[in-house]
């Protein structure tokens, strides 16, 4: 069986990251590969206050968005979710937060093959119960969940080390110039952009196994 090096580009509270996830996850599946999956940090909003900001304010003052518009997106977002096996409750997720502190989560998850277990625990914890991911209690609770070392953790949040490989990871995408999340690197050179859907993840996962010689640094 050949084996796949995926990296995923994402942020703890982008909305489309977790059905990107959930349907190349599916595709993985249906084509019965072996793939070695890792997430990399993309902070959508890095100067955020841990207070976060409302979402119905940050469309309306960042986007320029009107209610309708918010409410027509937000219902297309919930049924996309939806047939990706997401759920996304925004009477509940009312927030959106700055993620660094959740990133050297993941990031310290990583050192021990914990991250997808990590991740689907801040997919349901924010989209689906709408808990704050900046909050430092939240965040022990769930490393807590998958075992991870309290004092540990605690300790990742403010360590220059832990910090400074987190932004070294930022490297590893820099060549890909993405503006967007979420986003997939597959073995090291070849960029799979969106959410999309699961045939068209296993039509392009299926490509790349079967032509292991592929040129093209973009797919998609």
């Amino acid at each position: 069986m050949k084996k796949l090096h995926i990296a995923m580009i994402h942020d703890i509270v982008c909305s489309w990251c977790p059905i990107g996830y959930e349907n190349i996850r599916a595709a993985i599946n249906k084509l019965d590969i072996d793939v070695n999956f890792h997430f990399l940090p993309y902070e959508l909003n890095p100067d955020m206050d841990e207070k976060g900001e409302l979402i119905e304010a940050y469309f309306t003052h960042h986007m320029r968005w009107t209610e309708a518009q918010l409410f027509n997106y937000q219902k297309s977002l919930v049924k996309t979710a939806e047939e990706a096996n997401v759920s996304i409750d925004f009477s509940k997720r009312k927030y959106y937060y700055n993620t660094r502190k959740a990133h050297l989560l993941m990031h310290l998850a990583e050192k021990t093959n914990q991250q997808e277990a990590l991740n689907r625990l801040f997919i349901k914890a924010y989209f689906s119960e709408g808990r704050d991911v900046s909050n430092t209690s939240h965040l022990l609770q769930m490393a807590e969940a998958i075992g991870l070392n309290k004092t540990n953790v605690e300790t990742a949040f403010t360590s220059p080390q832990l910090n400074q490989e987190l932004d070294k990871k930022t490297e590893r995408y820099s060549a890909f110039e993405i503006s967007s999340v979420p986003a997939f690197i597959i073995n090291n050179n070849v960029l799979i952009s969106g959410s999309n859907s699961v045939p068209f993840f296993e039509k392009a996962l299926f490509k790349l196994i079967n032509e292991p010689n592929i040129e093209p640094k973009y797919a998609g």
